[in-house]
Parts: structure tokens; C-alpha cells; sequence
């Protein structure tokens, strides 16, 4: 069963046009122009339970907008969206009860307060019976380490802290799917295995299905199978991460050190550079393997040292990105 549905899905703004100078101004008291902005432009996909999806794209691209509507924030302005079947604006009671979102720029967590009185003010909020609250709690300690720093004011967490803090939030009530955007922005790099930690393991634990917005690649390689890129309000890529690599770059190098300047040929490969004793050959991974071809060459003649240059995935996604 597909937990999330977004079908045929837009939401434009209408944004008045001012015109110029003083006689302009005076003009816009009396006649008013508007233009349509259509931020997310008749998008459609669906999401299986448990998935872990990457939603990404170029700042402006529609991605915040859409979580907003998948999450009932926004109301679209046609379109259909179901979350484990129920609709979040007509039924968002019901809907928001099932969801976790964490905003990485953003908090739920009252500065005022301790960490774990935050949480008790949570508990109170989604009416999380003791018993849950207490299992959730002891479940994320055991990814999070939370019982650390549960004593602490909010206002006086790092921001990895903060964000460990927000994350055990939004799972208290035992939500089947969480939304994360940019959850590891501006976290050093324990702060962004902490992170990454608690994704999986939540993900392997409860099953929990996740869309995750993020410009950090490391999040999508370490994280994401699948990828949704959106741009100009429109899908441009939806499939497997590795289908995507392999169609956009089918091809990758090898660079072959010789111990001499006695370099072979290979009818599977091109050769596209040549110094002194180090080639580098081009290769499709759809005729052979990278460690066929180092096979295959060092039977031929005797090689120093061989590397296989994958793809770059920013390179891939910037590809993507231009549709």
C-alpha cells in the first residue's frame, strides 16, 4: 500500500504587478494587475510505506512548497494529496496525528523550557498515553543519546543538539511518516552521523517512511535509493538513484599506472589520455566491469596501479537539475 499520494498537484500564488514611478503609483490605488505565479505545477507520485525518498532540487524549485501541502500548512490550489488515505486539509486532525516533520531551520521545542519538558509538553499536545511516550523515549536514547542532554534548557543546546532534540520530537507520537527538511544543515560532521544514524535506524525500527529535502549529497548517497528532483514547479526525475547515474553518465574511467611507457589497447575501452606511463581509459559498465577491464589489461602487460574514477553524484544532479 502507498502511504503518500500526490496526484495532479498545483499551487500558484497571485502576486500584484506594481508599476513604475508616481503616476504608476497612483494608477495601482485604482487598477490593479496580478500575475500567476504557479510555484508546483501538476506533480504527481506516489511513495510506498517504509520508503526513504530524497525530494530535492534548486532553491525555488517548489520543494518546501509541496511538503507544506503534504503536510496541511498549505491548502493546494488543485490536486489531490492522501497521506495513509485521508486527505491533510480536510481531515488534518487525523493526518497531522500520523506525521512528524522537522524543519532544520525552524524549532517545535519551547526555548524556554528543559529538553524533557519540552518533550512532557509534546506528550500533552498529541495526548501520547505514558506508556508509549516512555517506550518512544527510551527508542530514540538508544539512536540518539538523549538522556544526555535532556536536562538541558533548549535555549542553551548546540545546534546539533537542537536538532537531536527536534527529531525525538516530531517521533514521540509514533508517527508512520516524517517529513525532514534540511535536517542536517549546518552540522558538523558528528552532528550529520547522528542524524543519518537515527534516519535509518527509525526507518529499520518502525518502518517509518520519510521524505527528506536536503542539499547535503552525502544525505542522498548515505540515505536515498530513490530520488525525486523537482524544478520550476515540475518533476523532471523520479527513479532509483542508480538508474539515474548509470543513464545520465553511463560511462567511467579507469586510470591505469604501467611501469613503463608500454601501454595495450582494449576493444572495450577508449583511451582518452596519455602521460608517460599513466592511461586513462573510458569505459561503458554496461559492456564490462571496472575489475573485468583491470582483469583483462594486466594480463596483457604488467600494471604499477589501476583506480576507477566513479561519476561525481553533484555532477549527475546538477545534469538533472537542467532537465
Amino acid at each position: 500500500m502507498d502511504t503518500i499520494v500526490v496526484k495532479n498537484l498545483k499551487k500558484e500564488y497571485k502576486i500584484a504587478q506594481k508599476e513604475k514611478g508616481l503616476a504608476g503609483a497612483v494608477k495601482n490605488l485604482f487598477v490593479r494587475k496580478y500575475e500567476i505565479l504557479r510555484a508546483v505545477d501538476d506533480i504527481s507520485f506516489t511513495i510506498p510505506k517504509g520508503e526513504i525518498t530524497a525530494f530535492i532540487g534548486p532553491n525555488g524549485a517548489g520543494k518546501s512548497t509541496t511538503v507544506k501541502m503534504m503536510s496541511g500548512i498549505l491548502v493546494p490550489t488543485s490536486g489531490d494529496i492522501l497521506i495513509n488515505g485521508r486527505n491533510p486539509q480536510k481531515d488534518r486532525v487525523h493526518v497531522v496525528q500520523d506525521l512528524g516533520v522537522v524543519f532544520g531551520q525552524r524549532t517545535q521545542l519551547n526555548w524556554d523550557l528543559r529538553l524533557g519538558e519540552s518533550f512532557e509538553m509534546m506528550r500533552h499536545i498529541y495526548k501520547i498515553p505514558k506508556a508509549m511516550y516512555e517506550e518512544n523515549l527510551k527508542v530514540m536514547d538508544d539512536i540518539l543519546g538523549i538522556e544526555e542532554i535532556i536536562n538541558i534548557p533548549v535555549r542553551q543546546l548546540s545546534l546539533g543538539q537542537r536538532m537531536r532534540g527536534d527529531l525525538v520530537a516530531a517521533m514521540l507520537h509514533s508517527p508512520s511518516v516524517l517529513f525532514l527538511d534540511e535536517p542536517t544543515i549546518g552540522l558538523d560532521v558528528e552532528g550529520k552521523y547522528a542524524i543519518r544514524k537515527f534516519i535509518k535506524e527509525i526507518n529499520r525500527v518502525k518502518g517509518t517512511t520519510i521524505i527528506l529535502t536536503t542539499h547535503d549529497l552525502g544525505d542522498i548517497e548515505e540515505l536515498c535509493k530513490r530520488l525525486i528532483i523537482i524544478n520550476k514547479g515540475k518533476i523532471v526525475e523520479d527513479g532509483p538513484l542508480e538508474e539515474l547515474v548509470n543513464r545520465i553518465a553511463p560511462n567511467r574511467n579507469l586510470v591505469v599506472e604501467y611501469y613503463d611507457e608500454n601501454y595495450v589497447e582494449h576493444e572495450q575501452a577508449k583511451i582518452i589520455n596519455v602521460e608517460g606511463n599513466i592511461v586513462t581509459y573510458q569505459f561503458s559498465k554496461k559492456e564490462i566491469t571496472g575489475a573485468g577491464l583491470i582483469c583483462d589489461i594486466s594480463d596483457r602487460a604488467k600494471i604499477k596501479d589501476a583506480t576507477i574514477k566513479e561519476v561525481k553524484i553533484d555532477d549527475i544532479i546538477r545534469i538533472a537539475y537542467r532537465g
